[in-house]
């Protein structure tokens, strides 16, 4: 492996631990971003970005989530706490490059009480979405997609979004690919 090889893919993955998206600059119009507390939503997000050809953005939370911050039956869990002050609103590591080269961006994310986790919605909040279109997904125990989607929408207050899909663990990757293509076919 010659010098500028090792090079690049020790920024590869250095840029991978951190959260960061990796890609070539312009290398595609589409960029999937998701939060995963689980590795579910990361899950579906790899099978849409393979099926696009997309770049991908981690959401991870400057402070990791534990198993007693995911505890939603306590109600002092920071998830609990999150999920009841909308203004929480959990940082995390680094930010899309490129943000303005993208037309598609997909936002995956689980489902905690029927909506987009706070650090979503921080996402959102940070980024103009004007002159995109946004399709959103989420992955669930037994919930569904409802109405996060039309949420987030409201809060970027710009932007072309589709309603999108809710897809349960284990979600089969014929299943999440059946479903891009249909997205895709309505653009």
């Amino acid at each position: 492996m010659n010098i500028f090889k090792a090079a690049s893919t020790s920024v590869l993955l250095s840029a991978l631990a951190a959260g960061g998206s990796v890609h070539a600059e312009n290398s595609s119009d589409t960029l999937v971003v998701y939060f995963s507390a689980s590795g579910n939503t990361e899950k579906v997000a790899s099978v849409i970005a393979a099926e696009l050809k997309a770049d991908t953005f981690a959401l991870k939370p400057v402070e990791p989530y534990s198993a007693e911050d995911l505890d939603y039956r306590n109600p002092e869990s920071r998830s609990s706490r999150e999920h009841a002050d909308p203004s929480i609103l959990p940082a995390y590591t680094g930010d899309v490059s490129g943000w303005g080269a993208y037309k598609k961006v997909y936002i995956g994310y689980p489902i905690w009480w029927g909506v987009a986790p706070n650090i979503v919605y921080g996402f959102v909040s940070k980024h103009d979405f004007n002159g995109k279109t946004v399709v959103t997904f989420s992955t669930s125990g037994s919930t569904g997609h409802g109405e996060s989607g039309t949420d987030l929408a409201k809060k970027a207050a710009a932007g072309n979004w589709k309603s999108g899909a809710d897809f349960k663990a284990g979600a089969k990757s014929e299943e999440i690919k059946d479903w891009v293509k249909s997205v895709a076919s309505e653009q």
